[in-house]
């Protein structure tokens, strides 16, 4: 296994005087990479302990967790059932018409059904999952992103695996639905501080997500971290010829490939706030990767090009 904690040599970095590290959580396990195995961890022992041979979950067509999730199924012996947000390929079409996220996740076993708009928002309604497990037999449910209070504590442990490599005084994620910052959040200790990088539009409800979460795990709010908004290049998996450009540019200069939905913003934020001064001289600031590598197969077929 390559090294899992990597010296992150950015001009802007040093003329500031922080040191900044990357932790490839991409590389802990290839099989099932990066924090959504760290969200399933518990969950998979919970579906065991309650005797479930079925893992439901809900998803957009490129959803890293779907891919995550029917990974697993497939590695621990789960059934898997994806419910996915949007219209199903053309009938005839074949399992060719499939993106590549969820061709894999066929692949590897998962059953997909879609879900319009409409249903898929009713998605953590209780009547509407009282629906789907009658339609499709008892299932362990996961929610969108693997994000619940079983997922706090297999995120929490990361902390203690990058403190036993290095100390820190901030660590920093990209965040989508807010588990794995809640996670790391509840793992810190003394003036370790967290930030998340919205990589999403609007993410301001995101402060409220991170402290319900953490509310359910430990019992607590914490104020040991912060957000920010500002760098998710138009919403969610917007096309943004300046994130690429980016990306290129950072796989050039540290030989490590971002992805363009999380890590690439989550990078691009990190180095902006240091060059503006957020961080006091002297800092250690560790960046996850947090994975998602297999979003580029995808983004290829919708949009062309490479990341390379």
């Amino acid at each position: 296994m390559e090294e899992l904690l990597q010296e992150i040599n950015e001009p802007v970095a040093g003329a500031h005087g922080v040191r900044l590290l990357l932790w490839r959580d991409d590389l802990v396990n290839p099989t099932l990479p990066g924090n959504k195995a760290r969200k399933l961890k518990y969950n998979l022992v919970a579906a065991r302990q309650q005797g479930h041979h079925a893992l439901l979950t809900f998803g957009g067509a490129y959803s890293n967790h779907i891919a995550a999730l029917a990974a697993a199924g497939r590695l621990f012996g789960f059934k898997t059932i994806g419910l996915i947000r949007g219209d199903a390929p053309a009938k005839g079409s074949g399992p060719a018409r499939l993106n590549p996220t969820l061709a894999q996740a066929t692949a590897d076993g998962m059953a997909l059904h879609y879900l319009d708009r409409s249903s898929y928002r009713r998605r953590a309604a209780p009547e509407f999952l009282a629906e789907q497990l009658a339609r499709f037999g008892p299932a362990y449910v996961l929610p969108e992103g693997g994000t619940n209070a079983l997922a706090i504590p297999g995120c929490a442990e990361l902390v203690a695996e990058i403190r036993q490599r290095t100390a820190f005084d901030a660590l920093a994620v990209a965040v989508g639905t807010g588990g794995t910052l809640a996670g790391l959040v509840t793992g810190l200790a003394g003036t370790e501080q967290a930030l998340g990088v919205a990589a999403l539009k609007n993410g301001g409800f995101l402060q409220t997500e991170v402290d319900g979460l953490t509310q359910l795990a430990a019992g607590q709010a914490f104020t040991n971290f912060s957000l920010h908004t500002d760098y998710h290049f138009g919403g969610y998996a917007k096309y943004s010829a300046e994130l690429l450009g980016f990306i290129q540019q950072f796989q050039a200069r540290n030989g490590v490939l971002l992805d363009p939905i999380y890590t690439g913003k989550l990078l691009f934020g990190v180095l902006d706030l240091i060059g503006k001064g957020y961080f006091p001289r002297g800092s250690t600031v560790v960046a996850i990767h947090t994975g998602g590598l297999q979003a580029w197969a995808g983004w290829r077929e919708r949009f062309g090009g490479s990341e390379a």
